[in-house]
């Protein structure tokens, strides 16, 4: 649990005990008063009001020696205990002060530490399942946000890397680390802002990698010009989806049960480098790999250096540099694949 949240625990819970006991010396007086004194409970909660807060007007009705007493007991315990209260909310407002100061220059010095990492533009509906993803891969990122409620809410409670501000601005975009980045996600709920989120990035540094949201189908060409890399449109992908579903039902549910990140207990699909398959850099052919007997894995796809994808390649198929496997198998046998290739 980070240290702020804590912190913001600490001050909450005081603040709690001051205005319990400030509670406390109130329904104590007007009690008091009331079944005390024999006053009527207006007169109670007035006599009650003016002797906490100690502003001197006279009492409604003459006290006898014993109203005195208790009286003078109440305001003794009321100067202590309101004295107390002031002090807990005045630490606690300095106090906020003070952690949010050290939040930011806490998240500001790992930010400025970070390299190669990715960059999520919104932190919405879609910014959140971006956030979940590479978690479960272990990514470094770092997130852009508007709203300084969920910025707070995120650092605090999530412990997340935020940065408060437009992704529109250079300057948000630096603050975010975006000449150092790998990645960037445009996850905006507007194609306007994603375009301009992507011609700004891809000017700062132009070889960064661009996915971006879209949520009209005119804005996808427009996205691909400005310098996306790819572009995703969810209200498209969730009615083929949907439609699929009537169509080869089966056949989605099957490939739905295909995991590619979580727990490491249901991961079905992988992807490896060349590097790590061929760590000498000698070039081989698919069969001579003997992935299958090796891991019980099989290959279904191949990725070429230059991007194009082939499915379900041939044993005779060279494995050049640079280039990728994508491979399916049990959990048992993806995890034998890391531990033989270190992946």
């Amino acid at each position: 649990m980070p240290k702020v949240t804590l912190l913001t625990r600490y001050f909450r819970s005081k603040i709690n005990i001051a205005l319990g006991l400030l509670l406390v010396v109130f329904i104590a007086g007007v009690f008091g008063f009331k079944f005390y004194a024999d006053y009527s409970w207006i007169d109670a909660v007035y006599m009650t009001i003016i002797t906490i807060t100690t502003v001197g007007f006279q009492e409604v009705e003459p006290l006898g020696p014993s109203e005195k007493i208790f009286t003078s007991v109440l305001i003794i315990s009321s100067i202590f205990i309101v004295g107390y209260a002031i002090t807990v909310i005045s630490e606690y407002l300095l106090g906020k002060s003070n952690i949010g100061n050290l939040t930011q220059k806490r998240v500001k010095k790992q930010i400025e530490s970070l390299s190669g990492h990715v960059i999520v533009c919104g932190y919405g509906r879609n910014g959140r399942q971006a956030v979940q993803k590479l978690r479960a891969y272990n990514k470094p990122f770092v997130v852009v946000e508007i709203d300084e409620e969920i910025v707070s809410r995120a650092v605090l409670d999530d412990d997340i890397l935020m940065v408060l501000g437009n992704a529109d601005e250079d300057e948000v975009l630096y603050q975010a680390g975006i000449d150092r980045a790998s990645t960037l996600i445009c996850a905006l709920p507007s194609d306007a802002d994603n375009l301009f989120i992507v011609l700004s990035a891809r000017q700062i540094n132009p070889k960064l990698r661009i996915i971006s949201r879209a949520t009209e189908e005119t804005s996808y060409q427009k996205l691909k010009l400005a310098g996306a890399d790819n572009v995703i449109m969810p209200d498209k992908i969730g009615g083929e989806h949907m439609a699929s579903l009537v169509v080869v039902p089966d056949l989605v549910e099957f490939l739905d049960n295909l995991t590619v990140s979580g727990e490491e207990d249901s991961i079905n699909v992988e992807q490896v480098s060349f590097e790590n398959i061929c760590p000498d850099g000698i070039e081989m052919a698919i069969r001579d790999l003997d992935l299958r007997k090796r891991t019980g894995c099989s290959i279904i796809g191949y990725k070429s250096p230059n991007g194009e994808y082939v499915v379900n390649p041939e044993p005779e198929m060279i494995l050049k540099k640079e280039s990728k496997l994508i491979l399916i198998g049990r959990p048992p046998q993806i995890e034998r694949l890391k531990e033989v290739y270190k992946v």
